[in-house]
């Protein structure tokens, strides 16, 4: 039997209809699942997507996630990061109160992340 993952992660992203959309956050799951392979991760959408949030979450806790922490993965904090969210959080606190539900600020709002944006926009000038 092998030992519960200690923390489980969840890339909270909009979500789309097409297909092709998904692409750069799945790659991020793979690359961390590659650079960490005893890290949980999944992908989790909004809307128009699957999984939402609350099915990723239980899947996480399924799979043996003593802890759970949401990346959102929104360059802007607009109505969704500053709204809908947290109210999907609160719930989920309440839902798995044994459970720490740790929500990080949105990758925008990392400076590392505004360093490697304007980065590859001078690379590509």
């Amino acid at each position: 039997m092998s030992l519960p993952h200690p923390t489980g992660v969840v890339l909270f992203a909009h979500g789309s209809r097409d297909p092709l959309w998904h692409r750069p956050i799945e790659a991020v799951a793979a690359q961390i699942r590659q650079s960490s392979p005893d890290t949980l991760v999944v992908c989790a959408y909004l809307e128009l997507s699957q999984p939402d949030l609350p099915t990723a979450v239980a899947d996480l806790i399924a799979q043996g996630a003593r802890a759970v922490r949401i990346v959102p993965m929104f360059l802007g904090v607009g109505r969704h990061a500053r709204e809908d969210l947290p109210a999907l959080v609160h719930n989920l606190r309440v839902q798995y109160h044994l459970v720490p539900i740790l929500l990080q600020d949105a990758v925008g709002e990392d400076p590392r992340m505004v360093q490697l944006l304007a980065q590859i926009a001078l690379d590509s000038a």
